[in-house]
């Protein structure tokens, strides 16, 4: 069973159950005993006052007068004192009685066939009965009150400790190096040894990041050598006159190869560095402006394939974006939707807050959708040698970024990726 409530809530909840329990049998056992206590009293009172009226037919002595809150009745008595119909069927013993708009205790006897009841007006009774009531009343609901105050004290003190904990794991900070260890803030409690397993897996998790940021850098950096290598070297024999026009298409494919390599490194050191130092400073581009430098180079790749790029802006807004991240995003794909596209377009289309790409090719099964974007995973794995990386690097930065990527099919085949750039606003800069 899963609650919705928070555990303060649980805490208050389980407090005024228990007190509306406990005061509901107690309050219960309070009725209970007085209701039972008087009857049995005035049982007995009226079948002393019942014993000592019936010396009036027994022995002729008429001196025992009932009380003035007393009826007294009996079979073939005078007067006032013959028994009325409406009490003539009830046997002996006590009983409760209504007579119009009141009520009554009776005792009845019965000797030699004769019947004898005596009542007595029960009005003082009720009005008892009914203070008792509201008393009780009164008691259950200041009772219930002042549990939920109670578990809404000790509630705060029991979990201001874990809200504590709460927080400062929450906290980025504590993904720091040089974050200080939680369980010295806490006492040897149930809430100090979450600290420490907190301190225990924080340490994991800052070391496994470290790892990670170090890898990254070291690799991105050390690609940037022999990426400048081979850049230079392209740039070298484009310039040779000599070079046959098969040669010089292979150099453009290998160069253009290398500003890719390039511009991805620069995607990692820049994630890398951002997961260290959220001040870093990056360059900035419009949306337009990437895609326009991205249509310009992926056009003729899309073109020499047989396919169709269009290209559709609908809105050209002043945002500025991280340019590097917004390449890496829209290039990733781009490149995607060339891919895996044999025939038909590639579109893409520029809207207010975020871009489309479409394609007409071999689409995405629905049930593989979301694993798309998991590190390794590929669609067709008949198509080429990719790592299955690109999709993934596109999650990762529009987590990083606060965008949203999202994944659809196409009528009657396709993909269609649409990424959605305006939940992000701290993240952009307005141009001038």
């Amino acid at each position: 069973m899963e609650f919705r409530q928070s555990l303060a809530q649980r805490i208050i909840i389980a407090f005024a159950l228990m007190s509306a329990l406990v005061a509901g049998a107690f309050a219960f056992g309070i009725v209970a005993t007085v209701h039972l206590v008087e009857e049995r009293l005035i049982s007995a009172v009226l079948g002393g006052d019942l014993q000592r009226l019936l010396r009036m037919d027994s022995v002729g002595d008429w001196s025992h007068r009932p009380r003035p809150d007393q009826l007294f009745y009996f079979s073939g008595g005078r007067d006032d004192f013959e028994l009325p119909k409406d009490l003539r069927h009830l046997d002996r013993g006590f009983h409760e009685v209504f007579r119009e708009d009141l009520s009554y205790h009776a005792m009845v006897e019965i000797v030699d066939g004769r019947h004898y009841v005596l009542l007595q007006d029960q009005s003082d009774f009720e009005e008892r009965e009914r203070v008792l009531f509201a008393v009780v009343v009164v008691g259950f609901i200041l009772s219930l009150a002042l549990a939920v105050f109670l578990g809404w004290v000790l509630a705060r003190r029991v979990m201001a400790p874990v809200i504590r904990l709460a927080r400062q794991v929450r906290h980025r900070d504590q993904l720091l190096g040089l974050a200080p260890p939680l369980a010295p803030d806490y006492a040897a409690d149930e809430v100090g040894q979450l600290a420490v397993a907190f301190d225990d897996t924080l340490g994991r998790l800052r070391d496994a990041l470290t790892r990670e940021r170090l890898f990254t850098s070291d690799v991105s950096h050390e690609l940037r050598t022999p990426l400048m290598v081979l850049a230079s070297s392209c740039e070298l024999l484009l310039v040779n006159p000599n070079i046959d026009t098969r040669a010089r298409s292979q150099v453009e494919r290998i160069a253009r190869a290398t500003e890719e390599m390039q511009e991805l490194v620069k995607t990692f050191l820049m994630l890398a560095r951002a997961q260290r130092d959220e001040g870093a400073v990056a360059s900035q581009a419009s949306m337009k402006e990437v895609a326009d430098d991205l249509i310009g180079v992926w056009r003729d790749t899309i073109e020499q394939k047989g396919l169709t790029l269009l290209y559709d802006v609908r809105a050209a807004s002043a945002t500025l974006y991280n340019a590097t991240f917004l390449q890496a995003v829209m290039g990733n794909l781009l490149r995607n939707a060339a891919h895996y596209t044999d025939q038909g377009f590639i579109r893409l289309t520029l809207e207010p807050a975020g871009f489309l790409v479409e394609d007409s090719g071999v689409g995405i099964p629905e049930e593989q959708r979301e694993a798309m974007f998991r590190p390794f995973v590929r669609g067709d794995e008949r198509r080429g040698e990719g790592l299955g990386l690109g999709l993934s690097l596109v999650q990762r930065i529009c987590d990083d970024q606060g965008w949203t990527v999202s994944l659809t099919a196409m009528v009657p085949h396709g993909c269609r990726f649409h990424v959605d750039l305006s939940l992000a606003p701290d993240r952009t800069v307005e141009a001038q």
